[in-house]
């Protein structure tokens, strides 16, 4: 399983949330048995490393770094981290195998997040530790292929560890997950709810108010699909792909639209960035309550399904 891995208590992981996953939410999350998650993106190699010390010292339990691997900046980044010698590094948005090798020489596990059975055979060659297959429930950067689909069949294909990801949050998902072929998972959205979450309170509100159809797939036109709360912003986007706006016009619109709803609490005009399940995200609860709750949940559920099965 992922925890024995790791090291950690529990086989789940923070997912990467850029201006969320900062490093006191790393550390709460790591604190309270998972993997909490630095993310990286839209920050200076300085920035980074001063996150990953803070974090360092805020928990002495492992916790990771998630680089956007299209940053101009990435190879100065993957060097600070290798000295920084942090327990996992999760990767996005590139190929992370050129710097496979100094990763974990560092002593990192490798996990890139892969949309494809493809990639994640890709990845396997690369000498990753594992994947982490994300379907398209899941909230921000998507791909086309749902978390049920996908898994298995990555599970069939590769012999390294697969770690699900999208449309998880709570007992019942993690359970799905392990049965699909996963040995662990990654969680974001229900984590936005979480009372250490340093997300805006509206942002916050916006997640457990959050229906079933509630979201939206913005950007499959030009090539960068993210899955967001139904909004006037998201609206307004909708409009502009559908009379044939270029990119740049479209990218104008949400230029530091995810900060807006972070920091500002704009959540009418701001990228309100969440997956599907958050229908399922009802209450603003703590870290602690959130993944104690996904395991004690998926024991009971475990023991309510053997009754099901017996009468079969």
């Amino acid at each position: 399983m992922l925890n024995k891995m790791l090291n950690i208590k529990y086989p789940i992981i923070q997912g990467a949330m850029a201006h969320i996953a900062t490093a006191e939410f790393a550390a709460a999350v790591s604190e309270c048995g998972g993997l909490g998650i630095i993310a990286t993106g839209g920050m200076t190699v300085e920035d980074a490393q001063r996150e990953i010390r803070k974090c360092r010292s805020l928990t002495d339990k492992p916790f990771g770094v998630n680089i956007m691997l299209m940053n101009p900046n990435t190879p100065e980044m993957i060097e600070m981290i290798c000295a920084e010698q942090v327990a996992a590094v999760t990767t996005g948005a590139g190929n992370p195998g050129p710097y496979m090798e100094l990763l974990k020489s560092s002593g990192a596990k490798v996990f890139p997040v892969v949309p494809s059975v493809a990639l994640a055979r890709r990845m396997e060659r690369c000498g990753a530790d594992a994947v982490i297959v994300e379907g398209g429930e899941s909230g921000g950067h998507v791909g086309e292929q749902t978390t049920m689909a996908l898994v298995p069949q990555v599970a069939d294909a590769v012999s390294i560890p697969v770690i699900a990801a999208g449309g998880i949050a709570d007992g019942r998902g993690f359970n799905a997950a392990l049965a699909l072929g996963a040995v662990g998972v990654q969680i974001g959205t229900c984590l936005l709810a979480a009372e250490e979450c340093p997300v805006h309170p509206n942002y916050k509100q916006a997640v457990i108010k959050a229906g079933d159809t509630d979201t939206v797939v913005t950007g499959r036109s030009i090539g960068t699909p993210v899955r967001i709360r139904k909004n006037k912003m998201s609206r307004r986007y909708a409009q502009l792909e559908k009379s044939g706006a270029d990119k740049e016009q479209m990218e104008m619109l949400t230029l530091g639209a995810l900060r807006k709803a972070v920091k500002d609490g704009d959540v009418d005009n701001g990228s309100v960035m969440m997956g599907q399940i958050a229908g399922l995200c009802r209450e603003i609860k703590p870290v602690q309550e959130i993944l104690d709750r996904i395991i004690t949940q998926s024991q009971t559920e475990l023991t309510n399904l053997q009754q099901k099965l017996e009468k079969i």
